[in-house]
């Protein structure tokens, strides 16, 4: 459950962080790395309610 509440914390940081930010390949790779906070989580989700 760390995990997970760890993921979900990183995922609204880095979301938040890419509107606010100008540099478009910075707000890109923010962009990215919230997407694999997600495919990750949802992964451990599925696995934790299985």
């Amino acid at each position: 459950m760390a995990r997970i509440a760890y993921l979900k914390e990183q995922l609204a940081r880095a979301e938040r962080l890419a509107k606010a930010i100008l540099d478009q390949q910075t707000a890109q790779r923010l962009q990215t790395f919230a997407a694999e906070c997600r495919g990750e989580l949802q992964v451990l989700t599925r696995r934790a309610a299985a």
